[in-house]
C-alpha cells in the first residue's frame, strides 16, 4: 500500500492480500461501484510493483529480455511478457520509456524477484536495475468519463494513444498520466505519483473536478472479466502466450530473448491446442472447476463472477481448441450447463487490448 490505509478506512474498506501487497477488496458496495465505473468514472489504487532500469545500455538490455519491442522515444510504452526458457509467462509488465530511465510496472510480488534476477545478468553492461515499489503510488481511473475526469484536474493535455504518457500535476503533486489499454472495457488512465503525494492525488481523483467513485479489487476483477481481459494471477501465469491469444504482448519479428524461440515455433505450428474463451454457466463455478464436453474433460475455469451488468454468471476458461460450444462445468460437484460466449461479455467505451485473438 502507499500510506493510504487511513483514507481507505474512512471509506469503510475491507482488505485482502495480493502478491506481497495489502489491497482494498471493496468499500462495502462493490456492485454499486461497478455501476459507477460503467456509467461515469471510478478510481482505484492499483497495487502494481515498480522496477527502475537506468544506465546507458538500459534499452538494449530490457528489449532483449522481454517479448515485445520496447520503444526508444520518451513518453511511449508497451505491454510485454517475461518468459521462461519453455516460453511460459513468468510475469507481464508495462515498460514505459522516459528520457533517462525505463519504468516497469509489474503485478504485485513480481518487482523484487524481477529486479534481483536481472541484476545478476547485467555483466559488463551499463545497466542499473532496482525495485522501487515503495517510492511510487499508482492509481487507475476508468469509465466512459475517464478522459473528462483527468482533464478536469490537470492542465496537461491527456495522452490519446494507448500506453503513451505525459507529465503534469494535480494540485501541488507531480504526476505521470498514462493512457491505459482498455483493460476494464472502458476509457482508462494510470496516474503515477510519489508515495508522499499519494493522499493528495487520491483525494484529487476522487473529489475534485468530475467526481470518481472509489472501488477495490473485487470490482476490478469483475470489470476486467466482463471486458474479456486475462489477468496475470488468474489466466497468464505459467501459460504460453499463444494459448491466450495474447498477440498484443509479443513481437514475433524482433531479435532473440529468453523464450522467444519457443514461442515462435508454437506460432509457426498453427493453432494452439488450448484457448481462452468466455463461458455463460447457469451457476457461478469456482476457479479451477473442471469443464466437460460430453464425458470428456476439456479444460478448467480460471475466473467466474455474477456480472452486475448482465445479472448472470460469466466465466473465463482455458479449454481444448476442438471443444464444442455446449459444455458443462462442475459446481459443487454437480454438472451445470455452460455455453461458450463471445468476448467481451459487455461492450463499453473501449476494447481491451488483451482480448484473445487467434
Amino acid at each position: 500500500m502507499s500510506g493510504l490505509d487511513a483514507v481507505h478506512d474512512e471509506h469503510g474498506a475491507t482488505y485482502t492480500e495480493r502478491g506481497d501487497r495489502r489491497v482494498v477488496a471493496h468499500y462495502g458496495r462493490p456492485a454499486r461501484a461497478h455501476g459507477a465505473v460503467r456509467k461515469v468514472v471510478g478510481v482505484t489504487e492499483r497495487p502494481l510493483g515498480v522496477v527502475l532500469v537506468e544506465g546507458e545500455d538500459r534499452h538494449e538490455f530490457v528489449d532483449n529480455a522481454v517479448s515485445n519491442a520496447v520503444p526508444s522515444a520518451d513518453g511511449r510504452g508497451v505491454y510485454a511478457l517475461l518468459l521462461d526458457p519453455q516460453g511460459r509467462i513468468e510475469t507481464d509488465m508495462y515498460v514505459l520509456t522516459a528520457t533517462d530511465r525505463l519504468l516497469l510496472l509489474t503485478p504485485p510480488g513480481r518487482a523484487g524477484p524481477l529486479a534481483e534476477a536481472w541484476r545478476e545478468k547485467t555483466f559488463i553492461q551499463d545497466v542499473d536495475v532496482r525495485a522501487a515499489t515503495e517510492a511510487f503510488a499508482v492509481f487507475g481511473v476508468h469509465g466512459p468519463k475517464a478522459t473528462e475526469k483527468i482533464a478536469s484536474v490537470t492542465s496537461t493535455q491527456t495522452p490519446e494513444d494507448p500506453l503513451t504518457f505525459v507529465r503534469g500535476s494535480m494540485g501541488d503533486a507531480g504526476v505521470t498520466i498514462v493512457r491505459d489499454d482498455g483493460l476494464t472495457g472502458e476509457e482508462g488512465y494510470l496516474v503515477v505519483s510519489a508515495t508522499d503525494a499519494a493522499r493528495e492525488v487520491f483525494d484529487t481523483l476522487e473529489n475534485r473536478g468530475v467526481n470518481a467513485a472509489p472501488f477495490g479489487l473485487r470490482t476490478w476483477r469483475t470489470l476486467t472479466l466482463e471486458a474479456g481481459t486475462p489477468l496475470f494471477e488468474t489466466e497468464l501465469a505459467d501459460r504460453i502466450p499463444n494459448q491466450l491469444g495474447l498477440r498484443n504482448a509479443v513481437d514475433f519479428e524482433k531479435g532473440c530473448f529468453v523464450g522467444q524461440e519457443v514461442v515462435s515455433r508454437i506460432e509457426n505450428r498453427g493453432q494452439p491446442s488450448q484457448r481462452l474463451v468466455g463461458l455463460a454457466p447457469e451457476r457461478v463455478p469456482a476457479a479451477g472447476a473442471a469443464i466437460f464436453d460430453g464425458d470428456s474433460s476439456v479444460g478448467e475455469v480460471t475466473r467466474a463472477v455474477e456480472s452486475p451488468v448482465l445479472e448472470t454468471p460469466i466465466a473465463l476458461a482455458i479449454v481444448d481448441a476442438d471443444a464444442g460450444t455446449e459444455l458443462t462445468v462442475r459446481v459443487e460437484g454437480d454438472p451445470v450447463p455452460a455455453e461458450r460466449h463471445d468476448l467481451p461479455f459487455v461492450d463499453g467505451s473501449a476494447v481491451s487490448a488483451r482480448l484473445p485473438q487467434y
